[in-house]
């Protein structure tokens, strides 16, 4: 049985909802992060900066949601969310290390200076710069995406998976997409496995 140590919001959704687009059992593990369970001794030994997503399957520890979801895909999916063409597959990883590289991060950067950091230690100057970042790299991906329905070929890969999950916090973080994009991350987050998979994460939090 796999396990999923998880907290709400947060990038963990990412791995659940790549467990449920594979049908996967998995047990969720609630990691309380607002009250410190993170920096215990227990977790620490799962993932050394006390965050989540972890997954434990059989004797591998992995962290970090791009590998773990990669692993899932690549292990159990049988070309579902991963392509087996090595073209298709490597354009799926270009597009994935793009949307943390490049999206997400003015978007993580925002949060950290905005509430995530000890309040001593946001600089509330560098928000109009995260800001111009995330929109410099919308810009970028507008170059590329042009409406189609899916980034890589003609199938929901982790690429899109990713991508739709990172324009939410954009969103939630009052940032505005351009129109297509609005159409895209909404056809992806009504997907079943997305649902299902936020009803697992708030169903832990819940015990």
């Amino acid at each position: 049985m796999i396990t999923l140590y998880t907290f709400p919001h947060s990038r963990s959704l990412r791995a659940a909802w790549t467990l449920e687009e594979l049908g996967l059992e998995y047990q969720c593990q609630h990691v309380a992060l607002d009250k410190g369970e993170g920096q215990t001794a227990e977790h620490l030994a799962r993932h050394p900066d006390g965050k989540v997503p972890v997954i434990e399957d059989g004797e591998l520890t992995l962290f970090e949601s791009a590998p773990i979801c990669r692993y899932l895909a690549e292990q159990y999916g049988d070309g579902t969310l991963l392509p087996s063409d090595p073209a298709a597959r490597a354009q799926v990883d270009q597009w994935l290390s793009f949307i943390v590289t490049e999206i997400e991060q003015p978007l993580w950067n925002q949060a950290k200076h905005k509430f995530a950091l000890p309040e001593n230690k946001r600089v509330t100057a560098v928000l109009p710069t995260c800001a111009w970042e995330f929109q410099r790299a919308l810009s970028a991906l507008e170059r590329r995406y042009n409406g189609q329905e899916n980034l890589v070929g003609n199938t929901f890969t982790l690429a899109d998976l990713f991508l739709a999950h990172t324009l939410s916090w954009a969103i939630s973080m009052k940032h505005r997409l351009p129109e297509p994009l609005v159409v895209y991350r909404e056809r992806h987050i009504r997907r079943p496995a997305m649902a299902k998979a936020i009803e697992k994460e708030q169903a832990a939090a819940k015990g």
